[in-house]
């Protein structure tokens, strides 16, 4: 097991903590969590706990979006035929699927277009503006894609068609030349929030085409895929994301539409009382399967069919989809954690770069967020496609991965992403100086606060600090994700009730108190079984890092922690 640090957050002034406690009616304990995420008076904490529309930001703010909307109007004006071209993943066939059905209820010919993962790979392509021109496509509208795509619009400006981008991701040097470009971290952009998903972005454009055609709220009725786009691709859940991510979850949970209806029946779900993280770890990997594995598109039919039969058979196809994802997932993590063994020298790379010519692309991502988790370092995985080294980076915390490729960049036939995940191509003649090059700029740029595993503690409390007021308030600091994470506690001198089970494959399950009290709280830590044997009851006090979350049992909500890390004492 590897040793982790525990850092615990300083704590705000005793004044401020108390007077925002008193005006709250709240335990000192929940006034130091809203100060620690900067909400300081009454009406901020109204604002947080009451996230509101009223909240969100002008969208004519961000730059081209006058010049975007007037473009759109005009294609729906002259009936012109409108292509809107998304990614595979979960963010980009969300936001395909809501630019589809927002521009079809105004009547709009328009049609989406997906790249296949596996023939195509990323991004806008010349050979498919090719296509979309053979089908008479006057204006292409990009989703979540696009911003670094200079060299195709150029392609699409030569054959007469017109191209709005409509993206989250870093832009290159140079932006494409598009009719309009809307990035909010593009330069030259003062749209105040920067962190918006793709979805979130094409949010913004059906929102202001509406308001310039009076139907300010229709774009409204697709905050549900705004939702799922956000919370799958792992936004900030601050500012304009935290109203977007809860308005779309309470469409999700009071009126889903036939095809989220249709994949929580396959994943045993019922709507009515989901979270972002059930959204991350149960939903996304679903939708995200077929893209994986093959056509995407079928996730862009489930989000816009009507029909609740159709619906439940593409749900089943991706339950399907996801089940053998899952299958090459585990095997092709097995073996990269063989080459690891064999091919990595863990004292001296401070990086894991490893290329196999057979592995599956679309699960080599997820198979390096696994080895981050794992070692605690910057991961890259490669197949080989069409003779070339295609993969995934993934990054630890803190470490920017972008900037690292960025570093090694002319070694690479391309990359693109941002600060904690990316996608690249490299000669497969060159992967052995890149891996060399890769770790050079690592052991520069990585500090040792980079290398130790740490985990960020917002408190210190005693489980009898846990009262129904206190988790009702907590309840309410969701949706939890980065900019708002789930409170996590540190508890200490606690002992258990039973000795500890292990289930699943390394889960620990137990029931803990604390100093003798009454109190019992059952408690699940995920991967932490190897502690099984190092605890025992009445033999041992541990100190433990954990969150609280509410499980049902019978209809009934309990508290369950959820533990992160523990320390065993000595006796």
């Amino acid at each position: 097991m590897q040793n982790k640090r525990w850092n615990l957050k300083e704590a705000p002034d005793e004044k401020s903590v108390l007077s925002l406690a008193d005006s709250l009616t709240i335990s000192n304990i929940l006034s130091i969590l809203l100060l620690q995420r900067g909400i300081k008076n009454f009406y901020e904490a109204k604002n947080f706990f009451r996230p509101s529309l009223d909240a969100l930001h002008d969208p004519f703010l961000m730059n081209g979006m006058q010049e975007a909307t007037q473009r759109v109007i005009n294609a729906l004006t002259r009936n012109e035929k409108i292509c809107v071209y998304g990614d595979y993943d979960v963010d980009g066939t969300c936001s395909a699927a809501l630019m589809y059905l927002f521009l079809k209820e105004l009547g709009a010919q328009v049609e989406t277009y997906i790249p296949n993962r596996l023939t195509e790979g990323y991004g806008v392509s010349t050979t498919s503006i090719d296509l979309l021109k053979e089908r008479g496509v006057k204006l292409i509208i990009t989703v979540d894609c696009g911003i670094t795509a200079v060299d195709e619009i150029a392609h699409a400006n030569s054959l007469g068609i017109e191209t709005i981008v409509c993206d989250h991701h870093q832009p290159k040097e140079k932006l494409p030349d598009a009719y309009a470009v809307l990035d909010p971290i593009k330069p030259g952009c003062n749209y105040p929030f920067k962190h918006l998903s793709g979805a979130g972005v094409a949010f913004k454009l059906a929102r202001a085409v509406g308001e310039r055609i009076g139907k300010k709220e229709l774009a409204l009725k697709y905050l549900d895929l705004v939702a799922l786009a956000g919370a799958a691709d792992i936004v900030p859940l601050v500012d304009e994301n935290r109203v977007l991510v809860k308005e779309g979850l309470d469409l999700i949970n009071s009126n889903p539409r036939p095809g989220i209806l249709a994949l929580l029946k396959c994943a045993r779900m019922e709507p009515g009382n989901l979270n972002a993280g059930q959204v991350v770890f149960t939903i996304a990997p679903r939708i995200n399967a077929v893209g994986r594995l093959g056509d995407a598109n079928r996730a862009v039919d489930l989000f816009t069919t009507s029909d609740p039969q159709r619906a439940f058979e593409l749900a089943q196809i991706l339950e399907d989809e996801n089940t053998e994802r899952r299958k090459i997932d585990e095997m092709t993590f097995s073996h990269a954690m063989q080459l690891v063994d064999s091919e990595i020298d863990m004292e001296v790379d401070p990086g894991i770069v490893l290329h196999f010519d057979d592995w599956h692309p679309g699960v080599i991502g997820i198979v390096a967020s696994r080895l981050v988790e794992k070692f605690h370092r910057p991961a890259v995985m490669l197949t080989t496609i069409d003779g070339v080294a295609k993969g995934s980076a993934r990054s630890i915390h803190g470490f920017n991965i972008y900037e690292a490729l960025q570093d090694c960049e002319d070694l690479l036939l391309q990359f693109g992403g941002h600060e904690a995940a990316a996608g690249l191509a490299i000669e497969i003649e060159k992967l052995e100086e890149f891996k060399e090059r890769f770790n050079k700029v690592l052991r520069k740029n990585m500090t040792d606060e980079n290398r130790v595993h740490e985990i960020a503690v917002d408190m210190k409390i005693a489980f009898s600090d846990i009262s129904p007021k206190f988790l009702r308030v907590l309840d309410q600091f969701a949706p939890f994700g980065p900019g708002n994470m789930r409170p996590v506690f540190v508890s200490e001198n606690v002992s258990l009730v039973y000795p500890p089970r292990i289930v699943g494959t390394n889960h620990l399950v137990a029931s803990l108190k604390q100093n003798g009290n009454e109190k019992v709280f059952d408690a699940i830590g995920f991967n932490l079984g190897a502690f099984a044997s190092l605890i025992d009851k009445g033999k041992n006090l541990i100190d433990i890092v954990y969150t609280i979350e509410t499980i049902q049992k019978d209809g009934k909500n309990f508290p369950q922690i959820r533990l992160k890390d523990i320390h065993v004492k000595d006796i």
